[in-house]
């Protein structure tokens, strides 16, 4: 595995590919940005291993061809609030038109007024859960800025929200990589608990009990 991706993964250029999947993946949510993150976390764990098995490593050091694992977590966390904060003021500016379209869509529609009585009430843990789930950052950061709440409100659980997904992503990939190897398999069970993370996280929050007192 890490041989067919090992161009990406050895280089520098992976955080910007990260940081770019990541950031945009807002806008497009079938981009994989959370598979990249974890590939590139267990080829960090392949690395480790490699440096504490004394494989050509001088003493114990990191090998220079492997991520380094807070860097990887500060640039999926760093370009998730900034995709967030891009889709707010989108949704912020897009005004009517948005409003619009949300209020065409019965899911989104909820959502939104979940959302905003979750924020009023404090209660902004429910854009850390949506984080996880499909499309769920999508429809947080459009939705809080059509319903125009205010920044102080959003942007703070957002950049809970990305440290928090950032972490269990990469940590995902990192001691997969170390418990099973940095092998397709690893990775595959990996990216299934980020999957069954999200699908937990949609279930969460389609049962938030301050959702629903939001739309009664």
């Amino acid at each position: 595995m890490l041989e067919s991706l090992g161009v990406l993964t050895s280089s520098p250029w992976v955080y910007a590919v990260i940081a770019a999947s990541v950031l945009f993946d807002v806008f497009l949510p079938v981009l994989p940005s959370g598979v990249l993150v974890i590939t590139a976390a267990t080829a960090a764990a392949a690395g480790t291993g490699a440096a504490a098995a004394g494989s050509g490593v001088a003493s114990g050091a990191m090998p220079h061809n492997v991520p380094d694992i807070l860097t990887l977590i500060l640039s999926a966390a760093t370009a998730s609030v900034l995709g967030d904060f891009v889709a707010y003021r989108i949704g912020l500016r897009g005004g009517e038109r948005l409003a619009r379209t949300i209020a065409r869509s019965r899911r989104l529609t909820t959502a939104q007024e979940r959302l905003g009585g979750a924020l009023s009430r404090g209660g902004g843990i429910l854009v850390v859960i949506a984080r996880f789930a499909p499309a769920g950052r999508s429809i947080v950061s459009l939705g809080a800025g059509v319903a125009r709440r205010r920044v102080r409100e959003f942007l703070p659980w957002s950049a809970l929200a990305g440290v928090t997904w950032a972490g269990y992503s990469v940590g995902l990939g990192y001691f997969g990589g170390r418990w099973l190897g940095a092998t397709w398999l690893g990775t595959g069970v990996s990216v299934l608990a980020l999957f069954a993370a999200g699908s937990g996280a949609a279930y969460l929050v389609r049962r938030s009990p301050g959702a629903t007192a939001s739309t009664a």
